[in-house]
């Protein structure tokens, strides 16, 4: 179904373009420019070429994705692992120097489908062709939501800002059933600038997953030892739709609407055994599981935006949106229990969640004497949560009846008051941006099953200093501090004890703090002749501390919940280089090395104050072997990363990937993603009663092959722009 629609829809717009080419030549193609993706500001540096792969203003780092060939063929999160400082694992969740605490934001606002355990599923579902460039900001200043102790990490789309028509088509299959495809046009017509997009992608996953397991026997000494295995196979389609419009009055004011849409449907098969053995060998508990796994989510989102702008840095922007997700996962499974033998069990969770956002902004910038500027804003964010499990069991044969034990209802609803104020200015070689942040935060719990009602109401102060010094005209020393905070997601507030397998159960924590961080940076910039060196070091202190905390229930049950575990802290350096080698060959290269500590010993069972020393780095080469050809290698180390009762081991992953321009509106690309086949991870939990190491293995190997076509007049696709560093 999914081939059919997608070549059907490719057909015919192939038709209706090329009918539209032939009447108004055009630009390229990109989304409008319907919000206020931040431009340069004061002390930014733009690396000289034709498509610059990195910016740095006082308080970012901004890469482009245009010579990414993974971006061309993947998703988000295979564009996102190309970038400095950014960690994606597996399951495509994000983190910032080890810190998973990431805010993600598109054009500036937060979306709905990037919250909670879905958000890495959610970035592996969008495409990276509507990403023109990628802002990382460790450190933001008062005019960002707070949210995130790791940082923001900003998506820019691509803008639309010539007269006329424009479109293209992007088609990519690859091995394994692989396949994804995009429409994207534009029609720019005096003072209304219509444009839409639409996305395919169907995909398949083989996963391999094992679990080793040791707990005391609660009917005497020694340990009982658990095996779990399992493997896991299936697909998932997305289809994404989003239409825009901007309408100009005058040359001042700017109107704009926007709606889109997401989909993702998600089926999957597992089979899975475990077994338990007692110290002197016997066997104490074994069973296999049939499982079938379906999950739907959808997402529709519309905003209503208005800008006016006086003159350049003096404006005033609007904004109103309203989000609704919905998500339904059910599944089912057969249980046989091989010992004790007994008759087959089935058991079935219907877990929803119906999620609504709202969200106001309002903002004003002025200039003033002196080339100063003064921000001022006021942000609303209202959610409102339902997560309904519903729990069907009985004997293998029927009849089945739904479980008032392991069935709840939980509703979550939060409200943010936000007010800031920014003032920058240069003084001689030195530029400050100071920034205050208020916010006031309302939490209404409702455990509608136990009849537990909790609220939570607190006002708390976010300041921010960013600093820099031109030590040169290639050279620059840059400081900055802000304060960060982490809420916990609407399921960690959950107090219900959930059912997930007979040795597993999973409760929330409705006296939980947010996590709030203290961030510090210093660093230093070069640049000359295409090159940039950045050097940053950074240390975080946090207190409050969330993470997962694992307790041994007995008999074999492990708990695992959410708590405030103290007080943590990093510390670090950070080395990113840009630039070009003989032979038109491009590099960009960064690293970190980082000292994490966990000071767990509020926990009260011998957790104490753990330590680690830990590293991640990533690479990329491009060489443009004539104007025609591009060839591209990726690769990356995520290094051992520190848990509050263990750790995860390291992972590495390498890319390839090959572009051939035809003409000026087509290309191919080739991309062979995870070479090594090593995408996988591995956790220990390591305390003295309970001991258990975990071991995922995803079938992540593919080979892709593209092409794109580009109409609306004889304009260079953005992913061309190989110029890089240097021009």
């Amino acid at each position: 179904m999914f081939q059919r629609s997608f070549w059907l829809a490719t057909a015919a717009f192939a038709i209706t373009g090329s009918a539209a080419f032939a009447q108004t030549p055009a630009p390229a193609p990109a989304r409008p420019a319907t919000s206020a993706a931040p431009g340069p500001a004061v002390g930014e540096v733009v690396v000289e070429g034709t498509a610059p792969p990195v910016r740095t203003s006082i308080d970012r780092q901004s890469y482009t994705v245009a010579n990414d060939l993974q971006a061309t063929t993947g998703s988000i999160s295979d564009a996102l692992r190309n970038v400095p400082s950014v960690e994606v694992d597996v399951n495509g969740n994000v983190s910032l120097r080890g810190d998973s605490n990431v805010t993600i934001l598109i054009d500036g606002k937060p979306s709905g489908r990037f919250k909670g355990e879905n958000k890495g599923q959610a970035l592996q579902s969008l495409p990276a062709t509507q990403i023109e460039r990628v802002e990382v900001i460790t450190n933001p200043s008062a005019a960002f939501n707070p949210e995130g102790s790791a940082g923001i990490i900003n998506l820019i789309t691509k803008k639309t800002s010539k007269p006329g028509f424009g479109g293209s088509v992007r088609a990519n299959v690859g091995s394994a059933g692989r396949q994804n495809g995009s429409l994207s046009v534009s029609r720019k017509d005096g003072d209304l600038t219509l444009s839409g997009d639409v996305y395919l992608r169907h995909d398949s996953l083989k996963q391999a997953f094992r679990s080793d397991r040791e707990f005391q026997d609660p009917l005497g000494p020694g340990f009982i030892s658990q095996a779990l295995r399992s493997a896991n196979s299936g697909a998932f389609d997305v289809m994404g739709l989003r239409g825009g419009v901007d309408y100009d009055p005058d040359a001042k004011t700017r109107i704009s609407l926007e709606l889109d849409y997401n989909g993702v449907t998600f089926d999957s098969v597992q089979i899975e055994s475990l077994r338990q053995t007692m110290a002197a060998g016997a066997t104490r508990t074994a069973y296999d599981n049939a499982t079938a796994l379906r999950q739907d989510r959808d997402s529709l989102e519309a905003q209503l935006s208005y800008r006016y702008k006086w003159a350049d840095d003096h404006e005033f922007t609007a904004s109103l949106s309203r989000e609704l997700n919905d998500e339904d996962r059910t599944r089912p499974i057969l249980r046989s229990f091989l010992f004790p033998a007994s008759g087959p069990v089935f058991e079935l969770s219907d877990n929803r969640n119906h999620f609504w956002a709202t969200r106001l902004k309002v903002d004003y910038s002025q200039p003033l004497p002196d080339e100063a500027k003064l921000k001022l804003g006021y942000a609303w964010d209202a959610d409102d949560n339902d997560y309904e499990v519903i729990f069907i069991r009985g004997p293998g044969a029927g009849p089945y009846a739904i479980d008032p034990v392991r069935s709840n209802l939980f509703q979550f609803d939060q409200q943010v008051h936000a007010a800031y104020v920014t003032y920058e200015r240069p003084l001689g070689e030195l530029t400050a941006l100071a920034g205050l942040r208020a916010e006031a935060t309302q939490i209404d719990l409702d455990q509608v099953t136990q009849g537990l009602k909790a609220s939570n109401d607190y006002v708390r102060l976010y300041p921010s200093l960013h600093l820099t010094y031109k030590l040169s005209d290639i050279q620059q020393l840059k400081a900055s501090y802000s304060r960060r905070v982490q809420r916990p997601q609407a399921q960690d507030y959950n107090p219900f004890r959930v059912y997930v397998n007979p040795t597993n159960r999973f409760q929330g924590n409705s006296n939980l703090k947010p996590q709030v961080t203290d961030s510090f940076e210093a660093g230093y910039q070069y640049r000359k002749q295409g090159v940039i060196l950045l050097a940053t070091g950074y240390y975080r202190r946090t207190r409050d501390s969330v993470n997962d905390v694992f307790r041994d229930l007995g008999g074999g049950v492990i708990l695992q919940s959410k708590e405030n575990i103290g007080r943590s802290q990093s510390a670090g350096v950070e080395l990113v280089a840009n630039g070009r080698l003989p032979g038109k060959v491009t590099y960009n290269i960064s690293g970190n090395a980082v000292w994490n500590e966990i000071d767990a010993r509020d926990l009260g069972f011998g957790s104490g104050v753990r330590s680690a020393y830990t590293a991640f780095g990533r690479a990329s080469l491009g060489w443009q072997v004539s104007d025609k050809d591009f060839l591209q290698v990726q690769g990356f180390v995520n290094g051992k990363q520190l848990l509050s009762q263990g750790y995860r081991k390291p992972q590495v992953g390498v890319n390839l990937g090959y572009r051939h321009k035809f003409n000026d509106q087509v290309s191919g690309v080739v991309t062979v993603q995870d070479v090594l086949s090593t995408a996988g991870f591995t956790s220990v939990v390591d305390t003295p009663l309970y001991r258990e190491r975990n071991r995922a293995e995803a079938k992540n190997r593919a080979v892709l092959l593209g092409v794109t076509y580009t109409f609306g007049g004889r304009q260079r696709d953005p992913g061309f722009d190989f110029g890089g560093p240097g021009g």
